[in-house]
C-alpha cells in the first residue's frame, strides 16, 4: 500500500474487525462513512437527486407511471432506488430486476419469480398469461404493481419490446403496471432508436442524473460524516474540498473512494482529521489524475443524444455530425430541431473528455432549414478552415476544429449519395 501502510495493513478477518474498530474510535464515528455499497440512510438529496426521486414517486401517484432515470456509473441511481423502495406503502407490490442480460423469455420468467411464481417449466404463452392474470388480480384487490429494472441499458431491443407489451396491460379505465427503468446514459440511445418509438411514446417522464456541483460535493461529504456520527465535527479540512471535486468531478462513488482512502491515510498517521497531505497521498495511491483527463473515470462514457431528441423522438433528422480525433471517427450523432451542447463535463449533450475542451465549449442550434455552431466563450475556441469563429452556419461537408477533435457536418436534406462526402480528405475516416 506504500504511503497508506500502517495501522490498517492487517490481513486476517479478526484483524480487519479490530482495524475497523480502531478506525471508528479514532474518528469518533459509529459507522464507516464512505462505503461503496448503496445504503439509503446515507443518501444525499441534491436538487438533481431529489427531482429524480420525485419522478420515481410519481409512478405510484399516476396510473400511467412509466419513468426512465439515467446517470453515469456511480451517480447514485441504485441508492435512490433502494431509498424509494424503503418508503413504499404496503399496498405496492414490487418486482425488482437487477440482472438484465436476459433473453425475452428469461426476462419474463424473472419478473414472475419476483412476484412469487416458479415459472421455469412454462413456455412463453403461459408465462404471459400468468403475468396478465396476476396483474389483473392485484388491480382488482386494490394493490399497485411496480416493476423496477436497474442496469436497463443492458436490455436488448427484444426485451425492451416485452417491457412495452407489459406496460400496455390495462383494465377498461387504466394501466395496471407501473414501470421504472434506470440505467447508464446509453439507455437513452436505445430508447431513441426508431424500432423502440412505440415504447418511448409510453414513457411519461425522463430524467438524467448529473454529477454534484462543487458546493454539493462538500455538502455530500459532510452529510455522510454526519450520518456516520461526526456530530458536526469537521473531519476534512476545508481546503481539501476543491481538490476532491477536481479529482472526482462530483461523482458520488468516486468521492467515496477518494475520501475513504484519504481517511485511511490520516488513520495511518494517527490523526483524527484529514488534511491536504492525506488527500494528496490518496490521489497518488489511487494513481488518479484530474477528472477531466479521464484516467480516474469509471468508464469512458458514451455520448447521449440531444435532449430535444429525447423529448421529441419523432422529429425528423436535419443533419448529422461525425466527431473524430487523430483520423478516427469516435461517434456519429443525428441532429434534429433543437440545441446540442458540446463540452467536457457529463452534463453536456455531447461530452468530449479532453483538457483542450471547456466545460461548455460550443453548441449547435438546429432548425428545420439550418444548423449553426456557436462558441460558448470557450478557452480554445472553434475553427473553420483554420480561422477562429464565434458563429458559423454549417454547410454540407464543413469540418470544425474543436480542441484536438474535428466535427464534420453532413446535411441530410441533400438527396445524394453520402459515400464520397464521408471519405473526403479531411482526416476523418470511419473506425475499422
Amino acid at each position: 500500500m506504500g504511503e497508506l501502510s500502517g495501522r490498517h495493513s492487517l490481513n486476517c478477518p479478526q484483524s480487519d474487525k479490530l482495524s475497523d474498530y480502531m478506525y471508528l474510535e479514532l474518528f469518533k464515528l459509529h459507522e464507516l462513512p464512505f462505503r461503496l455499497s448503496p445504503d439509503p440512510q446515507f443518501l444525499y438529496l441534491s436538487k438533481q437527486h431529489a427531482r429524480a426521486k420525485a419522478y420515481m414517486e410519481s409512478t405510484i401517484w399516476f396510473t400511467d407511471g412509466f419513468v426512465v432515470i439515467t446517470g453515469e456509473i456511480g451517480a447514485g441511481k441504485t441508492t435512490l432506488i433502494e431509498t424509494f423502495l424503503r418508503e413504499l406503502q404496503a399496498d405496492v407490490v414490487v418486482a425488482q430486476i437487477n440482472q438484465t442480460q436476459l433473453s425475452p423469455t428469461a426476462f419474463l420468467q424473472t419478473v414472475l419469480v419476483q412476484f412469487g411464481f416458479s415459472p421455469f417449466n412454462m413456455k412463453k404463452p403461459e408465462v404471459l398469461a400468468t403475468l396478465n392474470q396476476f396483474l389483473t388480480e392485484q388491480h382488482a384487490a386494490g394493490r399497485k404493481v411496480l416493476l423496477i429494472i436497474d442496469e436497463a441499458q443492458n436490455l436488448t431491443s427484444r426485451v425492451l419490446e416485452e417491457v412495452r407489451m407489459l406496460s400496455g396491460v390495462e383494465t377498461t379505465k387504466e394501466k395496471v403496471l407501473r414501470i421504472i427503468l434506470a440505467g447508464q446514459p446509453e439507455l437513452n440511445d436505445k430508447l431513441n432508436s426508431p424500432e423502440l418509438l412505440q415504447l418511448t411514446q409510453r414513457v411519461r417522464l425522463r430524467f438524467h442524473l448529473t454529477a454534484l456541483t462543487r458546493e454539493e460535493t462538500a455538502s455530500y461529504i459532510e452529510h455522510r460524516l454526519e450520518v456516520a456520527g461526526s456530530q458536526g465535527r469537521r473531519i476534512f479540512a476545508e481546503d481539501t474540498y476543491p481538490t476532491i471535486f477536481k479529482y472526482t468531478g462530483g461523482t458520488p462513488r468516486l468521492i467515496n473512494t477518494l475520501c475513504d482512502t484519504a481517511m485511511m491515510s490520516a488513520f495511518g498517521r494517527d490523526r483524527d482529521t484529514v488534511n491536504m497531505e492525506d488527500v494528496d497521498a490518496a490521489i497518488r495511491e489511487l494513481q488518479w489524475a484530474e477528472f477531466g483527463t479521464g484516467t480516474n473515470r469509471l468508464r469512458a462514457p458514451p455520448m447521449e443524444r440531444a435532449r430535444t431528441s429525447q423529448l421529441h423522438p419523432a422529429l425528423h433528422t436535419v443533419g448529422r455530425i461525425l466527431l473524430a480525433s487523430e483520423g478516427t471517427t469516435l461517434v456519429e450523432r443525428e441532429l434534429r430541431p433543437g440545441r446540442l451542447v458540446i463540452g467536457r463535463t457529463p452534463d453536456n449533450d455531447l461530452q468530449i473528455d479532453s483538457k483542450f475542451i471547456s466545460r461548455h465549449h460550443c453548441q449547435i442550434i438546429t432548425q428545420a432549414d439550418s444548423c449553426v455552431i456557436e462558441d460558448l466563450n470557450s478557452t480554445n475556441g472553434i475553427y473553420v478552415q483554420s480561422k477562429r469563429v464565434r458563429r458559423h452556419n454549417l454547410n454540407d461537408g464543413d469540418v470544425v476544429q474543436v480542441g484536438q477533435h474535428e466535427i464534420m457536418y453532413i446535411d441530410e436534406r441533400i438527396p445524394r449519395l453520402r459515400h464520397a462526402v464521408e471519405h473526403v480528405d479531411t482526416g476523418i475516416h470511419e473506425k475499422t
